[in-house]
């Protein structure tokens, strides 16, 4: 089973990504974190139980070898709201279900956090990134427990696609969170919507 483990909102820069977020959100971003295997580096906002992740390239790091997750090699434009990430016990047996593409296994830690990640090989997830990156948390640490809580929560993330049935068909019997809703789109979008002390959010 996957279970909703955060949001990715991707940006040119970490710093107009945070900027966005805030603004949008009416709250100020934690937990300043780097990836020296994809040379990204990230902002964190805790949702209760997800978070939700600002994430950029990282111009103090060499570029890896290999793509970026999140096709971050590729983006352009202004910050938004790119990838949903879903945790799972069995990450190999999530990955035997999942569409080709999805990715192969990376090791990766940061602190007191490890973990392991699908990543595709292209950095690109299936249905041009409207299927959620597949994440395995070891041990117990997890972000969300370590954020201070803003009292912010995510009330829907939409996720649009041309595809929508076809995605939303790969994903059937496996993740039943009422917060993610797939709906037919004329290209790949995602939208979320916040409870937040000043009333409802849109990122």
């Amino acid at each position: 089973m996957l279970v909703f483990d955060h949001m990715a909102v991707s940006a040119l820069t970490l710093d107009a990504g945070v900027q966005t977020v805030e603004a949008a959100l009416g709250v100020a971003l934690q937990g300043a974190g780097a990836h020296p295997h994809m040379a990204t580096h990230n902002r964190l906002l805790g949702l209760g139980d997800i978070y939700l992740e600002v994430i950029a390239s990282d111009p103090a790091q060499p570029r890896p070898p290999w793509p970026r997750w999140f096709d971050l090699d590729h983006f352009t434009g202004p910050p938004r709201l790119t990838n949903w990430i879903a945790a799972c016990e069995d990450l190999a047996a999530e990955l035997a279900a999942s569409p080709p593409g999805t990715g192969t296994p990376v090791a990766l830690s940061r602190g007191p956090y490890s973990w392991q990640m699908a990543v595709p090989s292209d950095g690109i997830l299936p249905w041009g990134g409207a299927f959620p990156a597949l994440i395995q948390w070891e041990g117990t640490a997890h972000p969300a427990a370590a954020l201070e809580d803003r009292g912010v929560r995510l009330t829907r993330l939409e996720v649009g696609h041309p595809e929508a049935d076809t995605l939303r068909a790969a994903l059937a019997g496996r993740m039943n969170d009422a917060r993610v809703v797939i709906v037919p789109a004329r290209t790949k979008a995602m939208q979320a919507t916040f409870q937040t002390s000043h009333g409802v959010r849109v990122l």
